[in-house]
């Protein structure tokens, strides 16, 4: 990695927004990540791998759909689109063009709590992604007719992914049924009257706020020259001017004292169940053991949900659970399908069983020893590629602010025991805190 000296030299004629500094290294399996940072605010997350001729470029905006406002909703997943038009140096189109010549692949995705573009690009054309993630964080078009194109686009997506899709819109009343007062409870789609009425103006605001180097991370992941990318990132990213990031108002989710039930019409064939049981947030120690209990209830044909529902009783398919990994409380997800002639009602019964033996009865070594084994598969291949491990990086980064938690996830969930398991079956699955979200096919008439 780069010595003091070469930081030095760098910094000679640097200005006070330019200026880099090493800040520590974090212990990653068997490498470090080297973290930067640069006068601005904009840290960058360093990790060397010759494995493979190819860098993983990610750039992590610490703004998702919990920092917008009612009337709002939505703008985070806008800006998603927006960040692929046109800037002040690239024309519409261009963007995407320079990186297919370099056989490069480029994708974005926005959630909660964060938002982040990528690309994959052969290592000798890291520069590429350092200049045009630059240009377009600093020097985003925003004006009437770039907005209004993607605002019909982003229509279009919800309509497909939410209004017209019986499973999308029943998802997102489940989240509207759990959080009452918190941001989480709108999607990060938007609200389709919100997308339809965003001006200029609001766009702008949001950019200059959340789209500026003190606000983002960083993270380049692959066969790179440290040096090198250093000087190129100072380059490219000193003199764009910090902003002035809006403190979070976030109101917290009251405890949930009765259970929330709603149901949706929708043209499908089966009944099917959404239910969230209000849990922890990712950073909590119970989260943990509350992930490793999903995988008992739905991880493989094993699991105790796929027994019952589908091998014994023959009732539903795809029941699938999910501890929701956001910053703040989320919830824990249970779905399932009902085969034709069972019902939603049906498969509730079964699944509120199933809960109950995991709050009143130990689990098997046996299935806590498979459940941990399957976890620590799925950890460990999804750090076999570049990709991978800069958006593991990236994420724990911009969530926990700990870009090598996957590690310490991976060796807590070796140390979960079975009275783990059922003492978070006690404190979170509980009645009073459980949505359930029908969805039940609607009736029609000739």
């Amino acid at each position: 990695m780069p010595t003091p000296a070469f930081l030095d030299k760098l910094n000679a004629t640097a200005s006070p927004n330019a200026r880099l500094r090493w800040v520590c290294d974090h212990p990653f399996g068997r490498d470090r990540v080297a973290r930067y940072e640069l006068g601005n605010g904009l840290t960058v997350l360093l990790l060397v791998d010759r494995s493979a001729p190819v860098v993983s470029y990610a750039t992590w905006y610490r703004v998702g759909s919990r920092h917008e406002k009612p009337g709002k909703t939505g703008l985070a997943h806008f800006f998603e689109h927006l960040m692929f038009n046109e800037t002040e140096h690239l024309a519409a189109g261009e963007f995407d063009r320079k990186l297919e010549e370099s056989g490069a692949e480029s994708n974005a995705a926005t959630w909660l709590d964060w938002t982040y573009y990528y690309e994959a690009l052969p290592s000798e054309r890291v520069g590429l992604a350092i200049q045009i993630e630059a240009d377009r964080m600093a020097h985003l078009v925003l004006r009437q007719p770039q907005i209004d194109s993607e605002r019909e686009v982003v229509s279009n997506e919800r309509r497909m992914r939410v209004d017209d899709d019986p499973d999308g819109t029943a998802n997102e009343m489940l989240y509207k049924l759990a959080y009452t007062t918190h941001s989480y409870h709108w999607p990060t789609i938007g609200w389709m009257e919100d997308i339809a009425a965003y001006p200029p103006a609001d766009c702008e605001a949001f950019y200059r706020a959340y789209y500026a180097p003190n606000n983002a991370t960083v993270v380049i992941v692959g066969d790179i020259k440290p040096q090198s990318v250093l000087a190129k990132l100072q380059l490219a990213y000193g003199e764009i001017p910090p902003s002035v990031v809006p403190a979070e108002d976030i109101v917290p989710e009251p405890p949930q004292l009765e259970p929330r039930t709603l149901t949706v019409l929708k043209p499908t064939t089966n009944e099917k169940i959404f239910v969230g049981y209000m849990g922890p947030s990712l950073g909590d120690h119970d989260h943990t053991p509350l992930n490793v209990l999903a995988e008992v209830m739905s991880g493989g044909r094993a699991s105790r949900l796929y027994t019952t529902l589908v091998t014994e009783r023959e009732v539903a398919s795809e029941p699938r659970c999910w501890a929701a990994t956001f910053r703040d409380p989320g919830i824990f997800e249970i779905t399932a399908t009902a085969r034709e002639g069972h019902t939603a009602r049906e498969i509730e019964q079964l699944i509120v069983s199933e809960i109950d033996k995991l709050s009143s009865e130990l689990i098997s070594e046996e299935e806590l020893e498979r459940a941990k084994a399957r976890l620590e598969l799925n950890q460990v291949q999804s750090l076999e590629t570049a990709n991978g491990k800069a958006e593991q990086i990236g994420f724990y980064e911009t969530v926990l602010g700990d870009p090598s938690a996957a590690f310490a996830r991976l060796d807590a969930t070796r140390k979960v025991k079975r009275e783990d398991i059922r003492r978070v079956a006690r404190r979170y699955l509980v009645e009073r805190a459980r949505n359930t979200v029908y969805l039940l096919p609607e009736v029609t008439h000739a």
